[in-house]
């Protein structure tokens, strides 16, 4: 069997297929679903889309954007950021540190992260070294957001 790692994800319906495995497929908050199929152009199109395969068999995804500057409200300096967004791991595949090799694989770009938590997920977050941000009522709508900084790299004050 191939080593273990996370990859890019390619943008088809193989891929559309495989996330209906996920326990969040349907859930409108978790489910890539729609996003994929905004980006469903050509096989070699940019993907925002990483997993692990174990075996043939997606067992762990989540998506990564790159957020330019100028949109940046959470770090200081205010240079790009990544965010993270609905990381999930195959209940048979969960607790066996899936979820920490995507978490791993985004902060090797070296980018501040952001991410919105999932209910009763902030342990997971808080051991991979993200601490919640201040929260603004208008920039977060409802959402509380967590970071995690590179050295070097502040959090914004909230205005």
């Amino acid at each position: 069997m191939d080593a273990i790692k996370v990859q890019p994800l390619v943008v088809n319906y193989k891929t559309l297929e495989e996330f209906k495995r996920f326990k969040e497929y349907g859930n409108q908050e978790l489910s890539m679903l729609e996003d994929l199929q905004n980006n469903i152009i050509e096989n070699n199109s940019t993907s925002p889309f990483f997993g692990i395969y174990y075996g043939s068999a997606l067992i762990a995804r989540m998506s990564l954007y790159k957020v330019p500057s100028k949109y940046n409200y959470y770090f200081e300096p205010r240079d790009e950021y990544l965010e993270l967004w609905k990381l999930e791991v195959l209940p048979d595949y969960q607790k066996q540190g899936y979820g920490e090799m995507l978490v791993e694989f985004a902060k090797g770009y070296r980018l501040p992260i952001k991410t919105n938590p999932r209910v009763n997920s902030h342990g997971f977050w808080e051991r991979m070294g993200f601490d919640k941000l201040s929260y603004d009522m208008e920039r977060d709508l409802g959402e509380n957001p967590l970071g995690w900084r590179p050295t070097g790299v502040e959090e914004q004050n909230a205005s």
